[in-house]
């Protein structure tokens, strides 16, 4: 990957929509070298896929909420997966080194269903407990 991927891919990253041509004009490339470039990406997976990013708050969840998982004894992170797939509010987990076992992002209406969220989470798994922290600002997000 050399710098003029790094840019295709800086220009994709702040407006998935744009067209080759537009990229292409920021880049000083063509637009088919910079299609061929992008195919190039995909295919070597550093592309994963190209999504639209929906504002949750649009779409009545305005609450976000961090939360710290601690199992009881230990759990196969590949368990924890399969206990927390089917619970939609859990928009993404990941395994953690420190005291917690892992991080939950959680979304939800409001305070009653992150409530009910959170008895889902405990219910779902060997869990000894949780800690909550809910986000009052989102101040950087990076893809």
């Amino acid at each position: 990957m050399d710098s003029l991927d790094q840019q295709i891919l800086a220009e994709l990253t702040a407006d998935g929509r744009a067209t080759y041509a537009t990229i292409g004009g920021v880049v000083g490339l063509s637009a088919p070298a910079v299609k061929r470039r992008v195919d190039r990406l995909l295919d070597d997976g550093v592309i994963d896929h190209f999504t639209a990013v929906v504002d949750p708050a649009a779409l009545g969840w305005g609450i976000e909420a961090l939360i710290d998982v601690y199992c009881q004894g230990r759990i196969a992170p590949a368990d924890l997966r399969s206990a927390w797939e089917p619970i939609p509010e859990i928009v993404q987990a990941s395994t953690v080194a420190g005291s917690a076992d892992a991080v939950l992002r959680v979304r939800a209406r409001d305070v009653a269903h992150l409530e009910e969220t959170l008895e889902n989470i405990r219910d779902s798994a060997d869990i000894e407990r949780t800690e909550s922290t809910i986000v009052l600002s989102r101040l950087i997000e990076r893809g």
